[in-house]
């Protein structure tokens, strides 16, 4: 009977594992790695390249699982209304994803989600998102719900994950300001 309950302990352990979001193994202070991905900006393709995006000011990379899906939606919902607030620090904001990419199109015009106000990006096999150490374990080839401030200089300044969508803006904001407010 006790290996029994040994295996099912173990079961459930690797359950838990399995249902715990990665946790982002780039620190603060670290090298940001540098990426070009196809991206969107109300419903026009573009190429997204950070270096150029860092000439202008800090950056927001937020890693999100996928298009049209419901924590995705309010997280991009609440980046959009909050994109005139990155703007005035000379930030920007870029979303990237691993899943339904072939709707970024759309996810990137749509009111209710970037509202064309800000870019996403596909990041095909979730390459860029392994860079940066943000793959969702339970869904291998989708990226995790990781948010990246990284400064001009290209260091990481602020790391957040958390699978809830609501704090993300606020954490990647006050991060933002951070920066500007040491210059």
């Amino acid at each position: 009977m006790k290996p029994l309950m040994t295996l099912a302990a173990l079961a459930l352990a690797g359950t838990a594992a399995l249902a715990t979001p990665a946790s982002a193994a780039l620190k603060e202070g670290t090298q940001a790695p540098d990426f070009t991905l196809p991206a969107y900006l109300a419903g026009k393709p573009f190429t997204f390249k950070l270096a150029d995006a860092l000439k202008q000011g800090p950056v927001v990379v937020y890693f999100f699982p996928a298009a049209h899906t419901d924590g995705c939606n309010v997280e991009a919902h609440m980046f959009s209304e909050a994109i005139d607030k990155f703007k005035a620090l000379h930030a920007t904001v870029i979303g990237v994803t691993a899943g339904n990419t072939g709707e970024l199109a759309a996810f990137s015009t749509e009111n209710e989600h970037c509202g064309g106000k800000f870019a996403v990006a596909a990041d095909e096999g979730a390459k860029i998102a392994k860079a940066y150490d943000s793959t969702l374990m339970i869904r291998p080839g989708w990226s995790d719900r990781t948010s990246y401030v990284i400064a001009p200089s290209g260091k990481i300044t602020h790391v957040y994950s958390s699978l809830k969508p609501q704090k993300h803006v606020q954490e990647t904001l006050d991060a933002v300001k951070a920066i500007e407010g040491a210059h």
